[in-house]
């Protein structure tokens, strides 16, 4: 069955006034056939379009449309991306997915590599899965901004890490997509004494060069799990590999921005937690663009946190309260906490650093805590009267973990309503704490499950 068959058709909608049915297939807009969401979001954002739909009993008629430009259509397929997701074909060395304990639900271990979820929801993509033709339909489309995971621009140590032939093409897709006019972010996952030192200074600069079409950088380090058998080695950075990394893309970005008047490349926040070293004031940041690869998050959280505070009386009650967060993030949230107890007086709260268990000490970030990590490390503590957790602990708009734990279960085995508040929100982590309502994390997802299941936990 084709993937472009119209499932439904939303009420009040322009495809409703113009008389498109349910059980029709769209194969053409204005002559241009529609292979997938790409070509169907491109092609109608036309104020005026011609639809050319196929019944089932295969006969054609050609519907008029007349909407506002950049109207949604109304049109509602089999799957978001009126096509299946394209897996990943690579053997990444440093793969957190591979990385995966046995045993847990099959979601976990599809690794997608799709070029349209990266213009569409912002996932990273490698390129070695994209044929000519798709490289070509997407320089014409000049479908913007892609997100590149790069880790290396040196052909024979990027197929070596990602262990696939086309993966050394890397870098010519890329200057492809710049003459087009393509805006690319790009992610670099460090590996100690594998990609760091100077074949990260060739990275940089090779990316340096394609600036503007290559707007921003992130280097984060490796995550390494306790589940490695089998898998080659890799070692966690130290503090001081982790210094030497900082200063070197350091080095590279201001000698970037006495250029370009941008940085363009920063290290994740996990680095300088590695480190030892205090994180880089907001400013540096610029316009915190590579926010979702952890640039800047902690250092967001804790100036918005300052902002909320700054308007709250002093003497506000509130319960108490716990928060259950990584290792990395609980001297910030102490930090807040702190703040908001010199504000306002009266704060009874604690912080708890939870640490990963499940898959290993070595992985300190939130958003891998499991639910029985928690249960197992707060059980019988003193939580207050609720605990607060960061969102990103759950199934992506969902209430349940990472090891299928939900947080009624949590709840029960603690004894205390669990409230989670956006990871990355200074201004909800302040209202939670103040005892005010939270509201519900939004989530711009597809209007079916299809992307949980390519990417849960995200």
């Amino acid at each position: 069955m084709s993937m472009t068959r119209i499932q439904s058709v939303d009420p009040h909608s322009p495809a409703k006034r113009a008389g498109v049915r349910p059980g029709e297939t769209l194969t053409h807009v204005n002559g241009r056939p529609i292979v997938d969401v790409l070509d169907y979001k491109f092609y109608t954002y036309d104020p005026r379009l011609s639809l050319t739909l196929c019944g089932s009993d295969g006969r054609e008629r050609t519907v008029r449309v007349r909407k506002e430009e950049g109207e949604d259509l109304g049109l509602n397929f089999q799957t978001y991306l009126m096509d299946k997701a394209r897996s990943c074909a690579n053997r990444c060395i440093f793969c957190f997915v591979d990385q995966m304990p046995p045993g847990m639900r099959e979601t976990l271990y599809f690794k997608d590599d799709d070029a349209r979820l990266s213009f569409l929801l912002g996932n990273y993509i490698t390129l070695t899965n994209l044929s000519q033709r798709e490289v070509e339909r997407i320089a014409a489309l000049r479908i913007s901004p892609i997100n590149i995971s790069v880790h290396a621009t040196e052909p024979e140590l990027r197929q070596a890490m990602l262990k696939h032939r086309r993966a050394g093409e890397c870098l010519a897709i890329m200057e492809r997509f710049a003459r087009a006019g393509i805006t690319m972010n790009a992610q670099v996952v460090a590996c100690p004494g594998i990609n760091d030192g100077p074949a990260l200074d060739r990275t940089l600069n090779d990316l340096g060069g394609l600036w503007p079409a290559v707007s921003s950088v992130a280097v984060v380090p490796v995550g390494v799990t306790r589940f490695r058998e089998g898998l080659c080695r890799i070692d966690p950075y130290t503090p001081q590999q982790a210094a030497a990394v900082i200063d070197q893309v350091e080095a590279f970005a201001a000698a970037f921005a006495e250029a370009h008047d941008t940085a363009m490349a920063w290290c994740s926040d996990e680095f300088y937690l590695i480190a030892g070293r205090a994180l880089p004031e907001k400013a540096y940041y610029e316009g915190m663009v590579q926010l979702e690869n952890g640039v800047g998050m902690l250092r967001l959280l804790t100036s918005q946190a300052a902002m909320a505070l700054d308007g709250a009386r002093a003497g506000a009650e509130c319960t108490p309260f716990s928060i259950a967060t990584g290792v990395s993030a609980a001297p910030f949230l102490q930090e807040i906490i702190d703040m908001a107890r010199k504000t306002c007086g009266n704060i009874r709260g604690t912080v708890y650093p939870v640490r990963n268990r499940f898959f290993g000490e070595t992985i300190t970030v939130s958003g891998l805590i499991t639910g029985r990590d928690l249960m197992e490390q707060l059980r019988g503590r003193a939580l207050g009267e609720r605990l607060l957790i960061p969102a990103n602990m759950l199934r992506t708009g969902e209430r349940v973990f990472l090891d299928d734990v939900t947080v009624a279960q949590l709840e029960q085995a603690l004894g205390v309503p669990v409230i989670p508040v956006p990871a990355e929100s200074g201004f909800d982590l302040v209202d939670a704490i103040l005892g005010l309502e939270v509201e519900a994390p939004a989530y711009a997802l597809p209007p079916e499950d299809e992307y949980y299941r390519y990417n849960p936990g995200t």
